[in-house]
């Protein structure tokens, strides 16, 4: 574990400070301390601890801390960093658990689920965990225990080759976002956590600025989920999202999307979910419907986003037409006309939307199979040619 560092970013943290970095020295000898501009003596308290201290003149937030680290990581040799809070909330012996982690997963983003329960953490906290790990899901389509902890171990490669924007609070979402759309692995670690008293706990999250902040970032990183180009990876990446997928090849569409972690099952529930979304009247709005619930279901956008060009008019809406005009008149609509498809646009509408709850349903389960049976053909066929070179 030589080429792990412990990374102890501060900022007016004194009274807590020596303490975290003595009992996180017990643990790990490589231990370094990023002074983010601190006025209120900072790593100066860390007299004759042999520590690597680094400063910033002046306070440029939490993330540019941690961007610092891994630069620093990087001169030292370092493949990983593991980074403590300095207010005294993480027990620094618990490092112990992430460098079981690394070990077991070298290349994942490693993140603390903090044990509220035990800790009795304040209803705040809980409220802002569950709604930022929401997000988390919907932007990305997986699932993370703790967004926000702190208490985290990266490769140092995932630091310094994603594109990341923020520098205070928001940069701990941020990258776990940005991570997982690279295809990195994050992974939980059940840790602990200590809520000191109000009067001693010192905090710099600002409640209006940096919520407004986490709110924008929010708000760019779902509008960023949406778009269809691909996400930034890291450098020598194997895995590129090909743009090869195309509704007009399924078969060739299907192999390219196995490569990666969908299974045969997540991609015929993907394009199921396609398919019914698209048949709805979503008008203008199909394609972000889809996007957002593929993605918080943790399906395959791709997937849906091609099978939903399956009901683009006029063939699927006028089968829904057809199907809720029967429903309402038991008889099928057999003009065509101004009247019929102008003056009483809205009437359409309604049958539409009643016929697609009958005809999304049936065509979603119809194209949904037909994708599973070819991708199984397809993850079969992988499997029998491997054990046939082995």
């Amino acid at each position: 574990m030589k080429d792990i560092l412990v990374v102890i970013p501060v900022y007016n943290h004194a009274a807590t400070l020596r303490e975290v970095v003595e009992r996180a020295l017990e643990v790990h000898e490589q231990v370094l301390v990023v002074d983010d501009g601190s006025t209120d003596q900072g790593a100066g308290v860390l007299e004759r601890l042999p520590v690597r201290v680094v400063r910033h003149a002046g306070n440029r937030g939490k993330g540019e801390a941690l961007l610092t680290a891994a630069r620093e990581a990087r001169s030292m040799g370092m493949a990983h960093i593991i980074t403590v809070d300095a207010d005294g909330q993480h027990d620094p012996s618990e490092i112990r658990r992430f460098l079981r982690a690394i070990a077991a997963h070298p290349k994942a983003v490693l993140v603390g689920k903090r044990d509220f329960q035990a800790a009795k953490a304040p209803l705040s906290r809980r409220f802002g965990r569950a709604f930022s790990n929401f997000w988390f899901r919907v932007q990305t389509g997986r699932s993370v225990g703790d967004s926000q902890s702190g208490f985290r171990a990266y490769p140092v490669d995932v630091l310094l080759h994603l594109p990341l924007r923020e520098k205070g609070f928001a940069f701990e979402i941020e990258v776990l976002v940005r991570a997982a759309w690279a295809g990195i692995e994050v992974r939980d670690v059940e840790i602990s956590v200590v809520y000191p008293p109000g009067d001693m706990h010192v905090s710099h999250f600002h409640l209006l600025r940096d919520n407004v902040r986490l709110s924008l970032l929010n708000t760019r990183l779902t509008m960023r989920s949406m778009l269809p180009w691909p996400h930034a990876r890291l450098p020598g990446d194997p895995e590129e999202d090909s743009p090869g997928v195309s509704i007009l090849h399924p078969v060739r569409s299907l192999r390219i999307l196995l490569k990666g972690d969908a299974s045969p099952g997540r991609l015929a529930a993907g394009a199921a979910l396609g398919v019914f979304l698209g048949a709805l009247p979503l008008i203008a709005f199909h394609t972000v419907a889809i996007l957002f619930a593929a993605g918080f279901l943790r399906l395959n956008r791709i997937a849906a986003i091609g099978a939903s060009q399956l009901c683009m008019p006029p063939l699927v809406p006028a089968f829904c037409i057809e199907a809720g005009y029967f429903m309402r008149h038991g008889r099928f609509l057999t003009e065509v006309s101004l009247q019929t498809l102008g003056y009483q646009a809205l009437e359409r509408i309604y049958e539409w939307l009643i016929g697609s709850l009958f005809v999304g349903p049936v065509l979603a389960l119809a194209v949904g199979g037909v994708v599973f049976g070819i991708a199984f053909a397809i993850t079969r066929e992988g499997r029998v040619r491997s054990s046939g070179q082995g």
